[in-house]
């Protein structure tokens, strides 16, 4: 399982990569795995303001619908449109092609609560 170090993590198994002043924001491999096939992405709108741990999108595959939950406190500034007619790049490409929003922290001292690649690796060992 591909747990890549560059990256900062939620507990909701979510991954947060920092770009200049933006956070490209995904699922894990981990929560693609156990999602399975996935069939349709509801992603937010540009400009919607989240707080953390606010819900914003889900996740439908064949076996259940999983709620996406902020973890920061963001605006989002681009969605992954790709994912409206390849939903399956998220299972594919967790990392790379199925991010799924591009976002402006609020409080970027939020960050310092996310997991770093190793404390991640615990919470899966854990799980």
């Amino acid at each position: 399982m591909s747990v890549p170090s560059n990256l900062k993590y939620s507990d909701e198994h979510v991954w947060v990569k920092q770009e200049g002043d933006s956070f490209r924001i995904g699922i894990t491999e981990h929560a693609q795995d156990e999602l399975g096939d996935i069939v349709f992405v509801e992603l937010p709108e540009v400009a919607d303001q989240l707080s953390a741990t606010d819900t914003f999108g889900s996740v439908e595959s064949v076996k259940t619908v999983s709620e996406l939950y902020a973890p920061i406190s963001l605006v989002v500034t681009e969605v992954n449109e790709e994912l409206e007619d390849q939903p399956e790049l998220v299972n594919e490409s967790p990392y790379e092609n199925g991010w799924l929003i591009v976002a402006k922290a609020t409080d970027e001292k939020e960050l310092e609560q996310l997991l770093t690649a190793e404390q991640y690796e615990k919470l899966l060992d854990q799980a």
